[in-house]
């Protein structure tokens, strides 16, 4: 029988008609649709390098350059440890940005000491004070600081951002200086340098050297009465060491 002939007598039977390539006339085809794009998760670019640098900042403190692991940092970042690198370019770049992380912090809350705003003694006093707290609060920052000492300041000596955030705060020391000694409350010709650096040297010690400080002389350092004689100390030696009246011992 012609084939014409048997597909006609099997739509008789069944009562319906083959559309186009064999489709039913009675089965309405359904358009296809085109899949979702499945939504992508757009890191922030800022806030993924802070993030970096926030985690590098504790994981640098904790176990130094050498010991400091990149790995570690992006498994607790989340990220792949070539994004570290894609931002920072190497390891060393990572810890001398967490260096510039560091300082600038401690450099904006210089700024807002606002010692113009105060008399040369208030003002020597509060810088005194302020340092201390400072390094009290932020004892990451100390075994930062210490551990870029290991390295001779390598890292430091080629960033142009960590020297130029050296000025304002010597800068406002020496106005300090200056409006003193022309009162006559702060005796004439005190570099500013030597002046931070003597006051750097009190404050530092307080916490880099706590711990061996303690073991050789029972010598408490840590609790809150201790900190705060510690503290009204320091502050006391630096007034002493500018003021107008003062003498050197012959």
């Amino acid at each position: 029988m012609p084939a014409i002939a048997l597909r006609m007598r099997g739509e008789a039977a069944t009562g319906r008609r083959e559309g186009p390539k064999g489709q039913m006339p009675g089965v309405k085809k359904q358009p296809v649709r085109a899949a979702r794009p499945v939504p992508i998760k757009r890191r922030d670019r800022e806030r993924t390098r802070q993030e970096i640098l926030d985690i590098a900042f504790e994981e640098f403190a904790e176990n130094g350059l050498s010991g400091g692991n990149t790995d570690a940092i992006a498994a607790r970042a989340n990220i792949t440890k070539r994004l570290i690198f894609y931002y920072f370019n190497s390891k060393e770049e990572l810890f001398t940005a967490v260096l510039e992380m560091a300082y600038a912090e401690m450099r904006a809350a210089e700024e807002d000491l606002h010692l113009e705003a105060l008399e040369p003694e208030a003002a020597v006093r509060r810088l005194a004070e302020f340092t201390f707290d400072f390094h009290q609060a932020h004892p990451q920052f100390v075994r930062l600081v210490s551990i870029e000492n290991i390295h001779r300041g390598r890292h430091m000596a080629i960033s142009r951002r960590l020297k130029e955030m050296t000025q304002p705060s010597i800068s406002q020391i020496a106005k300090v200086l200056e409006r003193g000694a022309a009162c006559g409350a702060i005796r004439p010709g005190i570099d500013p340098v030597e002046l931070h650096m003597t006051l750097n040297a009190l404050s530092f010690f307080a916490v880099a050297n706590r711990h061996t400080f303690e073991a050789q002389f029972a010598f408490d350092m840590s609790s809150p009465k201790a900190r705060a004689q510690r503290r009204a100390e320091i502050a006391d030696l630096l007034w002493r060491c500018v003021r107008g009246d003062w003498t050197a011992a012959v």
